[in-house]
């Protein structure tokens, strides 16, 4: 487990180093729009720990007591999908080209854009708790599982008593006889 972890955590701070080399060679020598850049590096998790994620689990919450059941997951994937693109969009939306220019992007306005792919979002919401739900049919073939009846196996049909202890069908290390009763003579 340990050398999976390792594993699995080298590739998270190899990138994370090479963001600190970007971000090294961007930055240095200062200037003055690098602090604007910290303020967003180091703003935008506190804005989304401190605004963002509350506002979204309070409405998640909300939505879980005031919605039916088949609303619910998808309502609440829904929020969750809506406040990340709402927290992906803000630096489009926050001033004209406010990221740094890539092919296409800047040749729509982001607003529109927003909106549509959240109609998206919704309209696959309303889908998902529209569809008619399928629920495998009920048999009556077993009886229901409670914890006082012993479980039905392969070697045993609904309605025979359960074999007594130390036949061959049970598992290995269950006593074969009661404790104190020796093996050779019946019981009192």
């Amino acid at each position: 487990m340990r050398t999976a972890r390792t594993l699995l955590a080298l590739p998270g701070l190899a990138a994370l180093a090479w963001g600190v080399v970007l971000f090294a060679e961007y930055a240095l020598p200062l200037r003055p729009d690098v602090f604007g850049t910290v303020g967003w590096i180091i703003g935008g998790p506190i804005v989304n720990d401190a605004v963002i994620a509350p506002l979204t689990a309070l409405l998640g919450f909300a939505v879980a007591r005031l919605l039916p059941p088949r609303w619910r997951t998808p309502v609440i994937a829904g929020t969750v999908t809506t406040a990340t693109l709402a927290t992906l969009a803000v630096p489009l939306l926050w001033r004209p080209y406010g990221t740094p220019p890539m092919p296409g992007l800047h040749d729509t306005n982001p607003v529109p854009a927003l909106a549509l792919t959240l109609a998206t979002v919704w309209l696959a919401v309303a889908l998902t708790a529209l569809r008619p739900r399928v629920d495998p049919p009920i048999t009556s073939d077993a009886p229901p599982i409670t914890r006082d009846v012993p479980p039905i196996t392969r070697d045993t049909r609904p309605g025979t008593p359960a074999d007594p202890p130390g036949t061959p069908t049970d598992p290995r290390g269950t006593p074969a006889d009661p404790p104190g009763i020796p093996a050779d003579r019946p019981g009192p």
